[in-house]
């Protein structure tokens, strides 16, 4: 898992944790279509999926300003779970 630096590639972090954070919603949203959403491995995929949100808010705390792209992703992420659900 990610660990942040408070080096002076912020931007390069910011951008790699974004990236790790698709990609493990990706994994859950396609453990969660293949076993189901309450196998071990999509549970797993979304806790890892929270902590690195969790970590990616916090960080952004400090930072300047949010940034625009994540808010994106959780609003697409939003808007796709009811569809998978039904």
């Amino acid at each position: 898992m990610y660990e942040y630096s408070n080096s002076s590639s912020h931007q390069w972090d910011q951008n790699y944790m974004i990236e790790e954070i698709k990609a493990k919603r990706e994994l859950m949203i396609r453990s969660a279509n293949t076993l189901g959403y309450t196998s071990d491995e999509t549970v797993r995929y979304s806790q890892e999926l929270d902590e690195l949100i969790n970590q990616y808010q916090r960080i952004m705390g400090q930072a300047p300003r949010p940034n625009d792209e994540v808010k994106i992703a959780f609003k697409q992420m939003i808007m796709i779970w009811p569809k998978i659900l039904v």
